[in-house]
């Protein structure tokens, strides 16, 4: 196929340009990419082993201060709130919702410093919150990228339980300063497995434009 140029001139049509990942393999032509991320999905695996670290460090901790839990749910609600304000810059769809999520978990993670010693139903309370909005976006998700990859029921199956989680924790139906601990370390193992979830979704979405 050839062009007709400024001066008259026919030649070759030029196809799109390729976009090319961090590490410079071209992905496919720019047209068949539009909404893909624009990091390898490799970077959302490393975000979800640190949130298993995370997860795994918050089990470990040993204290019966109320303060100090609510101080510890503050930063984890935090990071979070950072991890969804990543994700609206690249992850590969549907990012104006992560924008919210991270709007949504900043004012979150704010509000359990504010006075982190008043009661153990006021940390259950933001916790439930925060839950309860996780587990709702992460249902949505998982419906929005059925078609993108196969482990879309991953992602329905942990908001769910998110959901239930979080109307636990806002029904106040515990005392136990231990508990709010676990709820915050299973909100850090729940944050890695959907990371781990959209690895595999960047990864199959990739493959799927190369192929076209």
């Amino acid at each position: 196929m050839s062009s007709v140029s400024g001066n008259g001139r026919s030649g070759p049509a030029r196809m799109p340009s390729p976009v090319a990942d961090l590490a410079g393999n071209p992905l496919a032509p720019r047209g068949k990419v539009a909404g893909l991320t624009w990091v390898p999905w490799w970077v959302f695996l490393i975000t979800g082993c640190f949130w298993l670290v995370i997860a795994w460090v918050v089990l470990a901790f040993n204290t019966s201060s109320l303060k100090t839990v609510a101080v510890l749910a503050g930063i984890v609600i935090l990071v979070a709130a950072v991890a969804e304000l990543f994700d609206m810059f690249f992850a590969p769809g549907w990012r104006w919702l992560h924008g919210i999520l991270g709007i949504v978990f900043l004012l979150t993670g704010f509000f359990a410093f504010i006075n982190p010693g008043r009661t153990v139903f006021w940390l259950a309370a933001i916790l439930g919150w925060y839950l309860l909005f996780k587990g709702a976006a992460d249902i949505v998700l998982a419906f929005l990228s059925k078609r993108e990859h196969d482990l879309w029921w991953v992602g329905l199956l942990v908001g769910m339980l998110e959901l239930l989680l979080g109307l636990w924790a806002a029904g106040r139906f515990f005392r136990s300063v231990a508990l709010l601990v676990v709820v915050i370390g299973v909100i850090a193992l729940m944050r890695a497995i959907t990371d781990f979830v959209m690895a595999f979704r960047v990864r199959d979405m990739v493959r799927a434009a190369r192929a076209e």
